[in-house]
């Protein structure tokens, strides 16, 4: 932690200290036996914003971003990238051209480099699930924890969505489809197990409210376990006789991932003499042109401003929006001038939000793709949200 400090700088974030258990917040959920722990602190993202937010910024700046389209093949034909796309909506052919392509699909990186661009992977990507389980909340401060195993690994206890806990996460290897992937009973069982060897409620399979796996796309460095695979980067670039550039992108972090971007740019640079260099450091996403300390300061604003937002759902939508959160609500004085209400906050204005501005096209886009308002709608709230949008589409293409 001191070499933390040091290297990592402290000019925002405090330093690292050490915690008393016995009087201290932290420890009045641990067993009894814990008595000391270190505390540093980080930063934070939810990992679905980031993607939509990415994605607009991108749409800003002048890209066309095509959701639920499928490239078929790319192939280089007269000083071009000819490539051949399907809609899921029409599913109709369409054709474009490009003078440069980045591989950038993550676990499905050597698998569209060979089926789609008909290029020899020489590059080899090992796939590894880190499952996850979400129970009601089991502890009241703002803190998360890092739990350190007796097999070497670590798990973390995180405060998620204000009313529950995310424990996880595990390092599995996986073979087959990435976008199957599921937590497992053993998977589960082995994070109850380890979060039960530190707090002292007792927690079961039957606490559990949701669980997930993500797979990561890590670069395979021949590491013996999966848990000490680099987490590092690698760009490879295919150009075939210094034409028509094609870009796989292989491994990377969410933490890093302005940096990979960059370096991407720099790759690409001999084809784009008009590219910028690094200039993503101080560039906010939509919606984030605030102080790192103001966030306090908007949902206080907001709630002057909008007097019918409860304190939870002004924090949801400052966390969610920042900046946007007083266009989506427009001109409201009323809750009753946000339209339909479907539950846990979620209004017709922002629903309306989200398909016109971040191409959500379901339910299941917006309650967990573009947010996790899955965990708090029912079943019947989740149909109609959903019987909702098919309505609205329906009138639009009666319209």
């Amino acid at each position: 932690l001191f070499i933390y400090d040091h290297l990592g700088g402290r000019k925002v974030l405090p330093p690292t200290r050490v915690l008393d258990l016995t009087a201290d917040d932290a420890g009045k959920c641990l067993k009894a036996c814990y008595k000391k722990a270190f505390e540093y602190s980080d930063c934070w993202v939810d990992d679905s914003r980031l993607v939509i937010l990415n994605a607009r910024d991108a749409a800003k700046k002048g890209a066309t971003v095509l959701t639920q389209t499928r490239v078929e093949k790319a192939e280089r034909q007269q000083g071009k990238w000819k490539i051949t796309a399907n809609t899921k909506k029409s599913r109709k052919s369409k054709i474009f051209y490009s003078k440069a392509i980045v591989n950038a699909s993550g676990p499905w990186v050597s698998d569209v480099s060979k089926l789609t661009f008909d290029e020899e992977d020489t590059n080899q990507i090992r796939l590894v699930k880190g499952s996850h389980i979400v129970t009601n909340k089991l502890f009241d401060h703002d803190r998360p924890y890092i739990f350190q195993q007796n097999d070497g690994r670590i798990i973390f206890a995180i405060p998620y969505e204000y009313d529950y806990t995310l424990i996880g996460t595990t390092d599995q290897d996986i073979k087959g489809d990435p976008g199957k992937a599921q937590c497992s009973p053993e998977e589960a069982q082995y994070l109850l197990k380890a979060a039960g060897e530190y707090f002292n409620k007792s927690i079961s399979l039957d606490d559990i409210v949701w669980s997930y796996s993500g797979v990561r796309p890590l670069f395979d460095d021949g590491a013996n376990s999966a848990t000490s695979a680099t987490r590092d980067y690698s760009l490879e670039l295919s150009t075939q006789n210094d034409k028509l550039p094609l870009l796989n992108v292989y491994g990377g972090k969410i933490t890093t991932y302005r940096r990979l971007a960059e370096a991407a740019v720099e790759r690409l640079n001999p084809w784009f003499s008009n590219m910028k260099g690094a200039w993503t450091r101080r560039s906010p996403l939509p919606g984030g042109d605030f102080p790192i300390n103001g966030v306090e300061d908007l949902i206080s604003d907001l709630k002057n401003k909008f007097p019918f937002l409860s304190e939870y759902w002004a924090k949801r939508l400052i966390r969610a929006y920042g900046t946007d959160a007083k266009k989506i609500l427009g001109e409201a004085k009323k809750m009753e001038d946000l339209g339909k209400n479907f539950g846990a906050t979620l209004t017709e204005k922002e629903v309306n939000w989200l398909i016109d501005n971040e191409w959500a096209n379901c339910a299941d886009d917006i309650i967990w793709r573009r947010s996790k308002l899955g965990l708090r709608l029912n079943q019947i709230e989740q149909e109609v949200l959903q019987s909702w949008i098919s309505g609205q589409k329906l009138d639009s293409r009666v319209n």
